[in-house]
């Protein structure tokens, strides 16, 4: 199977009793793949990976995937501190169906290169054959994957993807040299996907495409066809959405994005705080300098807030 295209990070909608969403979560789903999205990342950074537990976890990507029902590919992340649970983690999500593996490393110790090679290669032995896809940021990564070692494990038959978030882009050349066409780059939220695209990249896997899809398309298709004056015009208005995500907590900003949509996913895992009404203001507007949010029948108002959440009616974008 071959990735490309926009892949937005899906948050993870958890009540307050600690239950997922499921309806929630599937609305989004639906609406995501309807605006002609070409795959789903649940459990990415946007996704709170870190603050769920085990059955959360697991009950987020059973929930994409039946909400999917086949219809684009499904990248589940799996992140952990220690290899043994990286790999149950994977089997887990190879056995419901994922179709790839987003694989990052969580470490409270450093790691020696060589347990980060050995990390991701049990991964991707345990991936049974699907895709891996490297996740690589050293803002939060405390052993973070060094150009020789991406360079060994681009050997993997399997590992064949890659998301730099180093905001880098030298090191994105550095990376497509020394792996050639083994291994493909998707672009992250610190970039800027034009740039990724117009050096060789083939996609976006980042939180701002669960707010912006239909942006985040256009853009990738002009990108594509080459026209890159067109590209550009897209993207420079859509980069105030990452400016606005390095001001606030990412899963708190995406999570407020989509409230105001009219998605309501819920206030983001303890300890995160839930954003004010400054920045959900900030946001809004944002949002509306991109044609993200608007009033439809008078479903969102003129300061960008959704209706009564006791009605279902929820606006889509």
């Amino acid at each position: 199977m071959t990735f490309r295209g926009v892949f937005p990070y899906l948050v993870s909608p958890i009540d307050q009793s600690g239950v997922v969403m499921e309806g929630v979560l599937t609305d989004l789903v639906d609406h995501l793949i309807a605006t002609g999205i070409h795959g789903l990342t649940p459990l990415g950074s946007t996704g709170e990976l870190a603050y769920l537990t085990c059955e959360q976890r697991r009950k987020v990507v059973d929930t994409v995937l039946a909400a999917n029902r086949g219809r684009v590919p499904v990248v589940a992340g799996v992140a952990s501190a220690s290899t043994s649970d990286a790999v149950a983690q994977t089997e887990y999500m190879v056995e419901a169906g994922a179709d790839g593996i987003p694989a990052m490393l969580e470490s409270y110790f450093p790691i020696s290169d060589d347990g980060v090679e050995a990390y991701f290669t049990a991964i991707a032995k345990a991936a049974k054959g699907r895709p891996v896809v490297l996740y690589t940021n050293p803002q939060f990564q405390r052993s973070d994957l060094s150009l020789q070692v991406i360079e060994r494990l681009s050997h993997v038959e399997n590992i064949r993807y890659i998301k730099d978030a180093s905001t880098n882009t030298g090191r994105l050349l550095s990376i497509m040299e020394r792996t050639h066409d083994r291994m493909k780059v998707f672009a992250a939220s610190a970039h800027i996907p034009v740039c990724v695209m117009m050096i060789g990249g083939v996609g976006w896997m980042a939180g701002p495409a669960c707010i912006v899809p239909r942006q985040s398309i256009a853009l990738y298709a002009a990108a594509k066809a080459g026209d890159w004056a067109s590209a550009m015009a897209l993207q420079r208005p859509l980069w105030h959405v990452n400016e606005i995500f390095a001001k606030y907590s990412i899963a708190a900003c995406v999570k407020t994005a989509l409230e105001l949509q009219g998605f309501p996913v819920g206030a983001p895992i303890a300890p995160q705080m839930p954003l004010g009404e400054a920045a959900r203001a900030e946001i809004a507007a944002v949002l509306r300098s991109v044609g993200a949010l608007g009033s439809i029948g008078g479903r969102i108002d003129n300061q960008g807030y959704p209706p009564n959440e006791s009605n279902s009616d929820h606006r889509r974008l």
